[in-house]
Parts: C-alpha cells; structure tokens; sequence
C-alpha cells in the first residue's frame, strides 16, 4: 500500500470536535478531545466512539460505565486544544472550563452547545483506539442551536492547515 495514498484518503473522511469526559465529582475525573464519533443507531440511540485505549478518559469511562460527549460549537478550538493534554479538576472547573454535573455523574462543560449522556454498552478492543458502543441516555442543550445543527459544531478543520487525525 502506498502509505501517502493511505493517509491522504483517510484524511479526507471529516471529523467533528467533541470532548468525552467521565468520572464524577467525588472521585477521578478524566476528559479528552475526541473526534472518531458517529451515531450508528436510531432506536436505541448509539454512538460509536473511537478512545485512546491508554487515555485517562478510557480509564473512568470503562471503569464507571458511562460518560458525557460534549459537542463543541464554532469558535470553541481553545476548549478543544486544551483537552488534548490530561485534564486537571480545581475550584469547580475542568482545567479551567465550568462545569455541570450530568445524572450519570460525569462532568458537562457548560460552553459546549450540547453534550450527550452516554451509557458504555461495549467495548471493541481493537487497534490502538477502542471502539465505546453507548446508548444516549440523555441529551442537553446548552444553548439556542441556530440553522442546521451539523454546521453548529467544530469541525477538525477548523482547528489549523496542520491539523489531522487519521491517516
């Protein structure tokens, strides 16, 4: 295989921007930009997620069986650039985003539009990212969605001529 054909085709798939975060006020709490998301069910509804199998957030999500995807919305890179490093939980915010705290316990950032409560249904351990199947177990608005709701949300070109995941 031709690894510059590879990459190139695999980059052309487009990606969202999303931060999973799971844990809960009491205890460890974990969050990460992701942007391997798609919905692969109606009824139930399920997402699936590809996690960095060596992820703090895998760790919490795995072990407390459920988690939040936060949409982030357009102009919101910062959020998502900070969540490519560990997150850090001090003096109520999620290294340094306000936070709500969803029914199954993980954190909501509070500037996402809209977040997903997920549930882990399973997990496909394949490759250096598994594969979380989760049923959404709620859904939150935090904030008036204007136009259509896929042009709401980052998208991983907006984050920069140089920035790619896939390949």
């Amino acid at each position: 295989m031709d690894d510059q054909a590879r990459k190139t085709a695999l980059r052309m798939i487009p990606y969202g921007i999303y931060v999973m975060t799971a844990g809960d006020r009491d205890g460890e709490v974990a969050a990460a930009t992701v942007n391997w998301v798609t919905q692969t069910s109606f009824a139930p509804p399920l997402l699936a997620l590809g996690v960095k199998s060596d992820s703090g957030v895998y760790a919490i999500a795995r072990k407390k069986g459920a988690f939040v995807l936060n949409l982030l919305g357009q102009g919101q890179a910062g959020p998502a650039f900070t969540f490519f490093k560990p997150a850090e939980y001090a003096d109520g915010k999620l290294s340094g985003e306000a936070v709500a705290w969803a029914a199954n316990g993980a954190p909501v950032l509070t500037s996402a539009p809209a977040a997903v409560e997920c549930k882990v249904v399973q997990v496909v351990e394949l490759g250096d990212h598994h594969t979380f199947i989760a049923e959404v177990t709620n859904a939150r608005l935090n904030q008036a969605i204007e136009g259509r709701p896929d042009e709401a949300v980052l998208h991983m070109k907006d984050l920069g001529e140089k920035v790619f995941y896939g390949g």
